[in-house]
């Protein structure tokens, strides 16, 4: 449906190219009847031997190379990952510790809004001279009165104050987190990078070991395919020469007829042996082909003579229609005559026996007397 042109891989691409020439190279083995061997082919034999030796070896060095990266990768892989771990252990540390000195519980600026023991912490809203609480109903103090107001003041602007330095040192703390945690992930960051160049390098490293690896089974494979072809080569000049030398001896290419001429068969011929007809049956064909040729020539000259007596007796049938036609379109127009004439005197003579009876039969006309008579008859 879709024409999607698709990448395909170099190294599957190859190995389906290998894969073919290598089937080519078995049929052009088994087929050719020169170089077939009957029985077992050592050669064959030992070729597929050494190819899979050569197989298993390059699989085996990639295997390895595979796992030295691997394990390579895994080392890496573990070291970033007890890295990660150390980190996080010594930032949970810092702010367990930074929790434990900052953030008690009791120096807490909402500490005393929900303090457990603010009920007994505090003191009664108003404090007379001889230090004895009153009560509302005293009516010792009043609502907005504010005894110890300078007292209030100063620990109201201590309060403020230590807020203050509270504040900066929170500031200053957030500085100094925010720097440590700067400096570590700059650190972090290097490790990383270097940690990225190391492996680069080891990626380069393998791929060079694997490129040396696949170059040097390609050079072993080429040598192989290259004296396989020579010895290939040898053999196919072998086979010309040994080919030669039967055809130019054997009767193939001679012109002896006998040659031809099958034993259990007179009448018959070889055909990988048959070198074309003799002058006689050559002679004797060509005969026998002009003797067909005249009876072909007056079957045809019968057959015209046929074909022109059909079309004269054609050509006398239609005469003989079209005077048949001729004469019955006649014979139709007198008929169509004669019953006009006829018709006309059927209606002349109704006409007067009409006549006749309106003039002489129905002149008395019956009177209303008379329809009486009738009718009292009748009754």
């Amino acid at each position: 449906m879709y024409n999607i042109n698709q990448l395909t891989d170099p190294r599957e691409a190859a190995a389906i190219e290998a894969k073919r020439n290598r089937e080519k190279e078995r049929q052009n083995r088994f087929f050719n009847v020169r170089n077939r061997v009957m029985g077992v082919d050592i050669q064959a034999l030992n070729d597929q031997v050494a190819e899979r030796k050569r197989r298993e070896a390059a699989e085996k060095s990639k295997e390895a190379a595979y796992g030295t990266s691997q394990v390579q990768y895994d080392v890496v892989v573990q070291m970033l990952e007890k890295e990660e771990a150390e980190r996080t252990r010594r930032l949970a540390k810092k702010v367990q510790d930074f929790r434990e000195q900052k953030q008690q519980l009791k120096i807490g600026r909402e500490f005393n809004l929900w303090d457990p023991d603010q009920v007994w912490k505090g003191l009664p809203t108003y404090l007379s001279y001889n230090n004895t609480y009153h009560g509302p109903s005293s009516l010792q103090y009043f609502s907005g009165e504010d005894l110890d107001r300078v007292t209030h003041l100063r620990m109201q602007q201590m309060q403020f104050r230590y807020d203050l330095e509270w504040q900066q040192q929170e500031q200053q703390q957030a500085k100094v987190d925010e720097n440590c945690a700067d400096s570590l992930s700059d650190q972090l960051r290097l490790a990383m990078d270097a940690q990225a160049t190391h492996l680069a390098r080891l990626e380069e490293s393998c791929r060079v070991a694997m490129t040396c690896a696949m170059a040097n089974a390609n050079k072993a494979q080429a040598a192989a395919q290259s004296g396989h072809q020579h010895h290939e080569r040898q053999c196919e000049q072998k086979a010309n020469l040994a080919e030669i030398k039967n055809q130019s001896t054997s009767d193939l290419l001679t012109e002896n007829p006998q040659v031809a001429q099958n034993r259990t068969a007179p009448h018959r011929v070889l055909p990988y042996c048959w070198k074309g007809m003799t002058p006689e049956q050559r002679a004797a064909i060509r005969k026998e082909q002009e003797v067909q040729r005249f009876e072909k020539e007056a079957q045809r000259q019968a057959e015209k003579a046929l074909d022109t007596e059909w079309k004269s007796q054609t050509m006398s049938l239609t005469q003989a229609m079209l005077e048949l036609e001729e004469q019955e379109r006649k014979l139709c127009a007198l008929f169509q005559r004669g019953l006009g004439s006829f018709n006309q005197q059927l209606a002349h003579e109704q006409k007067a026996q009409q006549d006749y009876l309106n003039s002489v039969i129905y002149t008395n006309q019956p009177t209303a007397q008379y329809h009486q008579q009738f009718n009292t008859s009748s009754r």
